[in-house]
């Protein structure tokens, strides 16, 4: 009996216990409603991209009927970064008060308003109100997105998720 370990205080591991330590876990499933809501979140970080292409093609008829000059025009455009960062340093804020989706929610709503702004404009400076409107919101989008992801995802997807805002740029 000097074998089975119980008269000098070892603990014995059966076969079956054995097994248990060493069974190989499985893949956790995905979960196909984060991975939804996760790419309905990140469509709202394309409005960037959406914002600056949308820009450049307008500029031509910008530039005629409100006949500004190019330096008005690179401020024009190039600002739209700087008011990007505002909005997402205000954007984490403001996610803490009333939530990740109310946040894009409200980021969408910025960006319409701002878009209408820039829309009915009559001149330079109402056209930049509404791009200093727009690029909150658009700062909102991208910080929303990137923590609604965060934070909807399981652990073992977090980050592909959470990659996806900056796919869609």
């Amino acid at each position: 009996m000097a074998g089975s370990g119980h008269e000098n205080g070892a603990i014995s591991i059966r076969p079956a216990d054995n097994l248990a330590v060493f069974e190989v876990s499985k893949k956790p499933k995905k979960n196909k409603f984060a991975l939804g809501c996760a790419m309905l979140a990140s469509l709202t970080s394309m409005l960037l991209g959406y914002d600056i292409g949308v820009m450049s093609g307008a500029i031509i008829f910008i530039k005629k009927d409100l006949k500004i000059n190019d330096v008005q025009i690179e401020i024009l455009v190039g600002v739209l970064n700087l008011y990007c960062l505002v909005g997402s340093i205000i954007a984490g804020n403001i996610a803490d008060w009333i939530g990740r989706r109310y946040t894009i929610v409200l980021a969408n709503v910025i960006i319409f308003v701002g878009s209408l702004f820039m829309g009915f404009s009559v001149n330079y400076a109402f056209l930049m109100v509404g791009r200093f409107i727009a690029g909150i919101g658009v700062g909102f989008a991208i910080m929303g997105a990137i923590l609604y992801n965060a934070e909807i995802s399981p652990a073992s997807s977090r980050g592909f998720l959470t990659s996806f805002p900056e796919v869609t740029l």
